[in-house]
């Protein structure tokens, strides 16, 4: 599995945004087509909502990369 580190600069990122951020997705609406298949884990949980709040110390997987997110 590959592992990823994206560094938080706010409170939270939104979900699909993320997955654009750290190149899994193209756009932002690539990364909403990835939630709404199913391909996408947040903390172990299948994920169903685009624009979920990320936060510090969440982890995401898709697609067999794992996206640690961790605070500035």
């Amino acid at each position: 599995m590959r592992r990823l580190e994206f560094r938080l600069r706010g409170d939270y990122v939104a979900l699909c945004d993320l997955l654009k951020l750290v190149g899994l997705a193209d756009s932002g609406g690539q990364g909403k087509a990835l939630v709404a298949s199913g391909r996408v884990r947040v903390d172990g949980q299948p994920e169903s909502r685009k624009t979920a709040k990320i936060r510090a110390g969440q982890w995401v997987e898709c697609d067999g990369t794992e996206i640690r997110v961790e605070a500035a």
